[in-house]
């Protein structure tokens, strides 16, 4: 590395920081290296402290690469990364990252991992504490475009809002939703941004009346009647769709068209539900010889407002009677109460936008663009997400350290 190398940061979330935590680490011991990370908002690591809640599911400790978008990238990435920073003890190497620096975290279902003290800002705290001397932070400062060297070892002029210039021998993007498009040079490809990891907008028939209720179900997503995913977990109606973490999930797949299928009674087996369905009216019937309705037999299944609208779908008399094929009925429908997707839902709050730069032209060990030398570009600014679960802030401080040490060594 060359006396007085400049390295521009552009995004202090959370690829942004963990690219400046690693680039300052290789720089020790360099003279004259400098580090300026710029943040259009007034406050670095804005984003982290939002994650999870505010608890920040900060990685997974079962990281499936084939869960991301452009799987093979992401693998090669990853395996390079788990090279160069090995995990030890720990289940891989970002939270190696945090552990070395003082972080204790835990695991939760699915293997979620959480600070220990179970806040957001925690992982801020690290992150920020482990900034060297050499690294310069620029709170609101936009950066409104990259112009690249004019010549092989040249320099990036970067253009704030303001109308200052800032030069840099390498720069690493790391703003996500669509400021990347904005900055990076028409030499990077990139695929136009769409929200994922959102609700989902579908026919509200079905579903309005249930606004607000949550359930513990299966969720499939069924493309021509054939299912193409399926979700476990909590599900949530509103009354322009499905929401919850299911849905999030599901949305990365979803086309307009496609449907969703709720399972209210997912530890029944599709092929006896009918079994169950005969089997629990003659218990029903057993305590109560008076007779059994059909809001009875729903009872203590489902909430009311749920067997209201399922009645209300099937065209059932709540009072009438209820018979072996009624039961059967309204069991295959608790199975697979249906609804079509129009499209994404409410998607000011999605958590990722999809798209970015196209990662075919980038180097995966290293994040450099291989048409412009000297710009990495990295976490949701690449075309790379995953589901919910800590994949996406995994891939964030991942490919975030990796651009960082390589802008070095």
């Amino acid at each position: 590395m060359l006396p007085m190398e400049r390295i521009a940061i552009i995004g202090a979330g959370a690829s942004g920081l963990a690219a400046a935590v690693a680039a300052s680490k290789t720089c020790e011991g360099k003279s004259g290296a400098s580090i300026d990370v710029f943040e259009c908002s007034d406050r670095v690591g804005r984003p982290i402290l939002a994650t999870g809640n505010g608890r920040c599911n900060f990685t997974n400790s079962r990281i499936d690469c084939a869960q991301y978008r452009n799987p093979g990238f992401v693998s090669a990435a990853l395996d390079a990364f788990e090279g160069a920073f090995p995990k030890g003890s720990h289940p891989n190497g970002v939270a190696a990252f945090f552990a070395r620096r003082g972080m204790l975290y835990r695991e939760e279902g699915e293997g979620r991992l959480y600070p220990l003290a179970n806040k957001a800002s925690v992982v801020l705290d690290v992150l920020r504490s482990s900034l060297g001397p050499n690294v310069n932070m620029h709170p609101d400062s936009r950066i409104d475009g990259i112009d690249v060297p004019h010549e092989p070892g040249g320099h990036f002029t970067l253009r704030t809002h303001d109308g200052v210039l800032h030069r840099a021998e390498r720069v690493i993007v790391a703003c996500g939703g669509s400021v990347a498009e904005s900055l990076l040079p028409p030499e990077v490809a990139f695929r136009p941004k769409a929200p994922v990891l959102c609700s989902l907008a579908t026919d509200v028939e079905h579903v309005r009346e249930l606004d607000n209720i949550r359930a513990k179900a299966t969720l499939s997503l069924l493309r021509d009647g054939e299912a193409i995913a399926r979700e476990s977990g909590e599900v949530m109606f509103r009354k322009y769709g499905l929401s919850g973490i299911c849905t999030f999930n599901l949305s990365r797949l979803a086309h307009p068209g496609d449907d969703l299928s709720v399972d209210f009674l997912p530890f029944v087996d599709a092929g006896g539900a009918q079994a169950f369905a005969a089997d629990r009216l003659q218990r029903l019937k057993a305590a109560y010889p008076g007779g059994v309705d059909c809001v009875a037999f729903l009872r203590g299944m489902v909430l009311p407002r749920v067997a209201d609208a399922l009645l209300k779908r099937c065209g059932i008399d709540e009072d009438a009677p209820v018979t072996d094929v009624l039961a059967a009925r309204m069991l295959d429908a608790l199975k697979d109460y249906r609804t079509q997707v129009k499209g994404p839902g409410d998607v000011e709050h999605a958590q990722v936008q999809r798209g970015g730069a196209c990662v075919e032209g980038f180097d995966p060990a290293t994040l450099e663009s291989r048409d412009v030398p000297g710009l990495h570009v990295v976490g949701e600014a690449l075309d790379v997400d995953g589901p919910c679960g800590g994949y996406n802030l995994h891939w964030a401080f991942a490919s975030g350290i990796m651009a960082g040490r390589s802008c070095v060594s």
